[in-house]
C-alpha cells in the first residue's frame, strides 16, 4: 500500500490522522515540523503528503517552495478558515488540493485516495509499449499510464493535477475548456476549488513549458471563456 507523509505540529492530529489512514491500510509517516520533514521527505519518500500550513521553524508553504526544487509529490494542504492566501499561493506552487479545518477523518481519507487515484503511478517493471490513452500534439507528447509529459522530446515534470488539465486541453485542439470543465476533469465531485485555483494551474504549466522552450505559447486564454489548447 502507498506510504503517506504527515505534516503537522498538532499531536492530536498527527495521532487521529495517522490512525484513520492506518485503518485503509495505508503506511505514515509522521513529523512534527517543516524542517524534520524536508529531511525525512528525501531520506524516505513517501507516495503522497499532507502538510499543515501553520507550524514552527518552517511552515508547509516553504517546505512546499524547497519541496518542488526537486520533487512533485503529490501534496494536500490542510488550512484554517483565515488561509485563503496562503491556500492560493500554495496552488500557484504546485499544491493538489487543500482541505479546512476542522475537517472529519472520512473527508480527508477520500481526498487521499483521490489524489492517490489521480497519480497513477507507473508499475516497476512493466514492459515498455506504446500506452493506451498516450496523447501527442505536434511536439508534445502525454503519455497517462506512466504520468510522462515531453516537449520536443524534452521532459517536463508535472503535478498530477497539471497533468490532467493539460491532457484535457490537448485532447481536443482548438476547442474552448471553461473553467469548470477544466475543474471536472482534474478534480473529483467532492472537491470544490473557484476559478483562481484553474488559472494558477495554468500559470504554472506555461512556465514549466518555458522553461525547456522559450516560444512556447501553445495554450491559449480566452478571457471570460477559458482555455484552449492551440490547433497545430
Amino acid at each position: 500500500m502507498p506510504t503517506i507523509a504527515l505534516v503537522d505540529d498538532d499531536r492530536n492530529i498527527l495521532t487521529s490522522v495517522s490512525i484513520a489512514l492506518e485503518a485503509e491500510g495505508y503506511h505514515v509517516q509522521t513529523y512534527n515540523d517543516g524542517a524534520a520533514a524536508l529531511a525525512g521527505l528525501s531520506a524516505n519518500p513517501p507516495d503522497m503528503a499532507v502538510f499543515d500550513i501553520k507550524m514552527p521553524r518552517m511552515d508547509g508553504i516553504e517546505l512546499l517552495r524547497r519541496l518542488r526544487q526537486k520533487s512533485e509529490l503529490p501534496v494536500i494542504f490542510l488550512t484554517s478558515k483565515d488561509d485563503e492566501i496562503d491556500e492560493l499561493f500554495g496552488l500557484k506552487m504546485g499544491a493538489d488540493d487543500y482541505i479546512r479545518k476542522p475537517f472529519s477523518q472520512r473527508l480527508l481519507v477520500e481526498r487521499v485516495k483521490a489524489v492517490l487515484r489521480r497519480s497513477q503511478p507507473k508499475v516497476e517493471g512493466a514492459p515498455v509499449e506504446p500506452s493506451v490513452g498516450a496523447v501527442e500534439r505536434g511536439k508534445l507528447r502525454l503519455d497517462p499510464e506512466r504520468h510522462s509529459c515531453t516537449w520536443d522530446e524534452k521532459n517536463v515534470v508535472l503535478t498530477v493535477t497539471e497533468f490532467l488539465i493539460l491532457q484535457a486541453l490537448a485532447q481536443r485542439p482548438g476547442y474552448v475548456k471553461s473553467r469548470d470543465s477544466l475543474m471536472d476533469a482534474a478534480y473529483d465531485d467532492q472537491v470544490y476549488v473557484d476559478d483562481r485555483t484553474i488559472d494558477s494551474h495554468i500559470k504554472r504549466l506555461r512556465k514549466k513549458f518555458k522553461e525547456v522552450d522559450t516560444d512556447f505559447d501553445m495554450i491559449e486564454t480566452l478571457y471570460g471563456v477559458g482555455y484552449r489548447y492551440k490547433e497545430a
